[in-house]
């Protein structure tokens, strides 16, 4: 037991002694570090120089997503025998984190950048983002490559030149989502939700950020209400369709008296027989028109209610908040990376003499 105890104590004495004569050595090395430190230090300073300025554009708005259609009782039977849905669309559409997903999906950020810049409509804000990125989309080591027009028609490119307008579009977007665009929520228990286009190009921030919102919101309200206005326009069929039947049918009345204008009396038929027919259509189309009708109305509330309600809080403006690398921060980051690196190359490299000794 006891000489268990003096090996602990001697393993113990000997790491002290390690530790402090590892220290000794750093400090006779002293210069090196510093210098080392001094040269992060330079490079810092030069990155933080050379760091283009960061741009964000930022627009918050508040989501109301609409009331349910509540039950509508005979009325909604009426309307579900007519081959019609007055339940309404789902409350769960496109809320919470699925809205975010929303933003960063690649089809409406393709729809954004393909959309003409508002400060020049003669561009298109993929040009833009090409341009101010320096992206060289010509590859030398292929042959009689040209360049792609994006203002073209998809439907009319050849193959070889759709895949490549795709591939960059996909790599295009890929590349916002990672290092452009933040999607969420203003407070976690607000209901306000922020979106922000963080770039190098002032106009491109703000145009890009604008022309996306606008583009997803009008996609979520359409989507939103498809449902619904489906309904009212199968509706507004039917009802037009009853009310050409029963408009016949009285007019088929008028014509049956019109023909039979000094009837025998004997022969009543003629007239009673073709005026009642008509009379009982008109009668049952009346009554399913009256039906319809107030379907069609109580559709229309449905989708007034439904309807959801997007109100911007803030838009962003001209000059936009800018995020720069501070020169003093590069020369504070420089020198203590440096400085670790020096510092565990010396450790290393006394271990590894330690260890052929």
């Amino acid at each position: 037991m006891n000489e268990k105890n003096n090996a602990d104590k001697i393993s113990l004495k000997e790491l002290i002694l390690k530790i402090q004569g590892l220290c000794r050595y750093l400090l006779s090395k002293w210069y090196i570090i510093m210098l080392i430190g001094l040269v992060g230090g330079i490079l810092g300073y030069f990155y933080a120089d050379r760091k283009e300025p960061l741009f964000t554009a930022t627009t918050t708005f508040v989501l109301e997503t609409g009331e349910q259609g509540g039950s509508m009782g005979q009325m909604a039977g009426l309307a579900a025998l007519a081959g019609v849905d007055l339940s309404g669309g789902s409350n769960n559409l496109f809320q919470g984190d699925n809205l975010f997903a929303l933003y960063k999906s690649r089809t409406m950020l393709e729809q954004a950048l393909l959309s003409q810049n508002p400060l020049d409509t003669a561009e298109l804000l993929i040009n833009q983002y090409i341009r101010f990125n320096k992206i060289e989309l010509k590859n030398n080591k292929v042959q009689n490559q040209v360049m792609i027009d994006f203002k073209k028609d998809p439907k009319s490119l050849d193959r070889p030149t759709l895949r490549r307008r795709d591939s960059l579009l996909s790599s295009f977007t890929q590349a916002i989502v990672n290092n452009n665009l933040i999607v969420e929520k203003a407070d976690k228990k607000s209901t306000i939700i922020k979106v922000e286009i963080k770039s190098h190009n002032e106009d491109f921030s703000k145009s890009f950020n604008e022309v996306l919102v606008n583009t997803v919101n009008e996609f979520y309200i359409k989507t939103k209400t498809k449902k619904s206005l489906n309904n009212i326009s199968i509706l507004q069929h039917k009802t037009d369709s009853v009310r050409s039947v029963l408009n016949g049918s009285i007019s088929a009345a008028a014509v049956a008296v019109d023909l039979t204008p000094n009837l025998n009396p004997t022969r009543q038929a003629q007239r009673t027989v073709p005026v009642q027919r008509s009379q009982f259509s008109s009668e049952t189309n009346k009554a399913i028109l009256s039906q319809l009708v107030q379907n069609l109305e109580l559709s229309k509330m449905n989708l007034m209610k439904e309807a959801p309600l997007i109100e911007k809080v803030d838009e962003p403006i001209y000059p936009l908040p800018i995020s720069k690398f501070g020169k003093a921060k590069g020369i504070i980051i420089g020198i203590t990376l440096f400085t670790f690196f020096a510092v565990a190359f010396l450790c290393v490299r006394r271990l590894y003499l330690q260890i052929l000794r």
